[in-house]
């Protein structure tokens, strides 16, 4: 563990220099954000960094610094004036987290995320540029999604219109934005809706159109806290209401589709699991799609309105003149 985080310091302080030398004058909290350390701990590296230099290690070889909290410049860099050159395991691993990122909207600006995957791989194969047969296309980001993207480098205000799939309802929203982040392969805007008075995520591939506004985001200085709380996004909250449901056993995949805690395995193979819900209609709706995969089994308000539904269909059926060709 020791050695684990000394080679991790290594590594940071050896980039520190070329990073101080492209930004100079930036302030001790911005760097600390882009380092990803504390400012507690960026002062202490720069304490080091003022003791390290050329062999000899008098006055005029050692690296040189001017600091404080509010602006660090290098004054002189003793010859560190390159960042550390990626292993070809390193390099691949930024490549594919790279791509990965890439196709989530939202996630990064694709232009940008493109141009540094073209000279990564230009690294690796030592100049070699790709051909315009092979070179990878950058895909063409939604504008809604670049709308959301725009609003939060402004720190500006959003109008959305979203559809949200657990009331089946779209729906236009004024959002603070806060910050994009990645749930389960997905990726979402975190925002305060104004609506809704809290915190709340919405998927980017249903935000159906984007408007940024002129008005500055003023999300409530307790939404920081929420917002940390909203990213479980099926925390067990008791004030949402739990159905209780049996899963034939050939119907198993539906508990990696949706989120459902399983509970018990019976003998035959199925399946018993429970899963939180928004509104009865939607939850109704969802299971009939099931046919007889899924049972429920509780609580009693829902049963009936998938008995209520199922009856309503087989009126329909017969009302059609559809028996005969069963």
């Amino acid at each position: 563990m020791t050695t684990s985080r000394l080679s991790v310091r290594l590594s940071r302080l050896l980039n520190m220099i070329p990073y101080f030398i492209a930004n100079p004058g930036i302030s001790a909290a911005d760097a600390a954000a882009d380092l990803g350390v504390t400012t507690k701990q960026l002062m202490s590296d720069l304490n080091q960094l003022w003791m390290c230099g050329l062999p000899g290690y008098g006055p005029g070889d050692l690296i040189d610094l001017s600091f404080s909290e509010e602006s660090i410049e290098v004054t002189f860099s003793a010859g560190i004036d390159r960042p550390l050159r990626l292993t070809s395991t390193e390099a691949t691993a930024l490549l594919v987290a790279l791509r990965s990122i890439v196709e989530m909207p939202g996630m990064v600006d694709p232009t940008a995320a493109h141009a540094a995957i073209a000279k990564i791989e230009s690294a690796i194969s030592g100049g070699v540029r790709r051909s315009n047969d092979d070179a990878l296309a950058t895909p063409v980001e939604a504008p809604g999604v670049a709308t959301v993207r725009s609003a939060l480098a402004r720190q500006h205000a959003l109008r959305i219109i979203y559809y949200s799939a657990s009331r089946d309802v779209v729906s236009e929203r004024v959002v603070d934005p806060i910050r994009t982040v990645l749930v389960d392969d997905n990726s979402y805007l975190q925002g305060w809706c104004r609506e809704a008075e809290g915190v709340r995520l919405f998927r980017f591939d249903r935000i159906e159109a984007a408007t940024e506004l002129a008005e500055a985001a003023r999300p409530p200085s307790h939404a920081a806290t929420e917002a940390a709380a909203s990213l479980d996004l099926f925390q067990d909250d008791p004030a949402v209401p739990l159905a209780r449901l049996r899963i034939r056993g050939d119907y198993g995949w539906v508990l990696d589709q949706y989120p459902m805690h399983r509970l018990a395995v019976h003998p035959d193979g199925s399946l018993e699991a429970t899963m939180r819900f928004a509104t009865l209609d939607w939850m109704a709706r969802l299971l009939l799609g099931f046919g007889s995969g899924v049972t429920v089994l509780g609580p009693p308000e829902l049963i009936a309105a998938v008995r209520e539904r199922s009856n309503a269909a087989l009126a329909a059926y017969r009302d059609a003149g559809l028996e005969e060709l069963e």
